[in-house]
């Protein structure tokens, strides 16, 4: 299931993204990865090491975040959520390791629920933070100018530009994709109500935006690609859901 519209309040919802997806780690083929382009580097607090490509006015990381402290050095918990506690408003920040394995995590990068990165003590490095929604929409302008992707539907037909190529690591077919921005997107699926999903075949990226204008509420926006299209879809998932982070310097 890809794109939704809707308000995901309740955990029904939220479980049609679990079908059809991989549950573990994809086998390398013959597909080579993308090196990574030659930028900078950001270091963030447990001494990982993320290159970053500019587009545009932006300066992107291009792995997927794999910290596991705040800036001012607590860890991010780390206790698996019970499914009887999605029901509730629990606004502790988290971190996991898809199918509790870390290996996953040194290529696809760990997976936050929304409240981890916009904890006050900050989870994105020095000089970071976690892009907005118009910080997305801002990408996709600018992919536009450069490749001419689509403006529409949501954040456009982007995806094939951002996601790295192969089927090393995104499931074949991998439409569409030429890596040709460096962004080098990977496929980190996501956790929800005490399963994991996605892995190979759905990217999900938080962004630090809400759904709505008052306080506390339960979901916020995410940048959805998928392993057989190129557009990159608007998601408003609960904040509970566990989701790859991909951070934008200051």
């Amino acid at each position: 299931m890809k794109k939704k519209k809707t308000y995901w309040l309740y955990p029904l919802l939220m479980m049609g993204f679990a079908l059809t997806f991989t549950t573990g780690c994809k086998k390398s083929d013959s597909s080579t990865t993308n090196p990574p382009p030659a930028g900078g580097t950001v270091t963030d607090i447990d001494g990982n090491v993320y290159h970053t490509v500019t587009l545009g006015t932006q300066v992107w990381l291009v792995e997927n975040l794999r910290v596991t402290h705040y800036r001012n050095g607590d860890p991010v918990a780390t206790a698996m959520m019970k499914s009887s506690d999605f029901y509730l408003t629990d606004s502790t920040g988290r971190i996991y390791d898809y199918n509790s394995n870390p290996d996953n995590s040194k290529v696809y990068g760990k997976l936050y629920n929304w409240y981890a990165l916009t904890n006050a003590h900050t989870l994105a490095p020095d000089g970071c933070h976690v892009p907005s929604d118009a910080e997305w929409y801002a990408l996709s302008a600018y992919l536009n100018t450069k490749y001419g992707t689509a403006l529409s539907p949501d954040y456009g037909g982007i995806g094939g530009v951002l996601k790295e190529t192969g089927t090393t690591h995104w499931k074949t077919p991998n439409t569409g994709a030429t890596n040709a921005s460096g962004f080098s997107a990977l496929p980190g699926g996501s956790y929800y109500n005490s399963a994991f999903s996605g892995l190979g075949s759905i990217a999900f990226f938080w962004t630090s935006t809400q759904v709505g204008t008052g306080l506390n509420q339960p979901a916020a926006w995410c940048v959805n690609l998928n392993f057989d299209g190129i557009v990159a879809y608007r998601a408003n998932p609960i904040k509970q859901y566990g989701m790859s982070v991909r951070c934008l310097k200051d």
